[in-house]
């Protein structure tokens, strides 16, 4: 029997819809991690000086600091590391409960007004699976930048798919009529290189973050009083660092460090000028549900370069900071959201008009 409301089937969605939100808050507490140097708050992996939580009495700090003489306990640490973790872990827990609940519709064989994808929730684990490998290793390979960028790439990408998930399960779909449905599916080539772009960028951005370069240009709209400041950008970019040192503050010289900044700084022209010609191309399709999300992208991309002027002007505030990671996630979701629903989009169904037999 077909149920239009599948009991079931509106778990999942919300079951997806809260994964999302957690991994909304992981992706926040991650940054907060990241910028206020508590990325090594706790010297091992997965507890906290050997502890559950973190050692926080005075017996416990000293008994801490007995088993690690090298990593002396720092309180304003320890907590959002072990709090990102626990979040991250709470992640991976609802993460495995979609999949079982996805496998569990799958296998039913009952008939139903929308069937539960499978394959996205078990990419899903997957990625959390390696997501928590990436975690270990950026504290045993002491914030290596390959794996901390990795590691945040991994969260972007885990959010992304959620978020698919929850488009997926909650049935958005978007009609149009004959010609505006080919307005809007010519934006597709745009659409995916306006992704690739910011991408792109988000690279740059976890790159310049790992390496410690976010104030390595202290000025606008030069860097150093120069147009072209030196810069090493063999070394800035070099991904074959070796592993051994600490990299908590960065191991690479100045102009590296010029140079990776500089990289993003000409990443955000790059993303600004692709996503103005999509708002452009987006508005003259004359569509309305088109027009609406391009106003949201608009609006997010006009925050998102506010937060990153507002970062080099107040000499990288942790507010600040961290708000440009969460606004360039929701970047991310917006493009997505826009990108998922043009691919979908179907033409208006035909009115059926019912004629009673005479």
């Amino acid at each position: 029997m077909l149920f239009k409301k599948d009991i079931e089937h509106k778990l999942l969605f919300r079951l997806s819809l809260l994964a999302f939100c957690v991994a909304m808050v992981v992706i926040v507490l991650g940054a907060f991690t990241r910028l206020s140097d508590a990325g090594l708050g706790c010297p091992d992996w997965p507890g906290c000086y050997g502890h559950l939580l973190w050692p926080n009495e005075s017996h416990e700090i000293a008994k801490a600091e007995a088993a690690f003489p090298h990593a002396p306990v720092e309180a304003d640490k320890t907590w959002p590391e072990m709090v990102h973790r626990y979040a991250a872990g709470t992640l991976g827990l609802l993460i495995l409960t979609i999949v079982i609940f996805a496998i569990r519709e799958a296998v039913s064989g009952q008939q139903r007004l929308q069937k539960a994808p499978l394959k996205l929730p078990l990419i899903l684990l997957a990625l959390v699976i390696l997501q928590a490998a990436f975690g270990m290793w950026t504290v045993t390979l002491k914030l290596w930048p390959k794996v901390v960028t990795a590691h945040l790439l991994g969260g972007f990408c885990t959010l992304s798919l959620l978020w698919l998930l929850v488009q997926r399960l909650g049935g958005e779909q978007w009609y149009f009529r004959e010609e505006p449905l080919r307005r809007v599916k010519k934006l597709k080539p745009l659409l995916i290189f306006a992704l690739v772009v910011v991408i792109g960028q988000i690279f740059l951005g976890g790159w310049v973050s790992s390496n410690y370069a976010a104030l390595a240009c202290p000025d606008l709209p030069k860097c150093l009083g120069q147009w072209l400041p030196p810069a090493d950008f063999k070394t800035g970019f070099n991904v074959w660092q070796d592993i051994g040192p600490n990299y908590l503050g960065g191991q690479l010289d100045n102009h590296a460090r010029t140079a990776i900044h500089l990289a993003h700084r000409m990443g955000a022209v790059l993303v600004v000028l692709t996503l103005l010609i999509l708002f452009i191309q987006m508005w003259r399709t004359q569509v309305g549900d088109v027009h609406d999300w391009a106003l949201a992208m608009g609006g997010v991309v006009l925050l998102q370069i506010t937060l990153g002027l507002n970062n080099i002007i107040l000499a990288l505030p942790l507010s600040i900071a961290v708000g440009h990671n969460a606004i360039g996630a929701v970047l991310l979701l917006v493009l997505i959201t826009i990108i998922y629903r043009i691919y979908k989009a179907q033409l208006i169904p035909p009115i059926r008009v019912h004629v009673p037999y005479e």
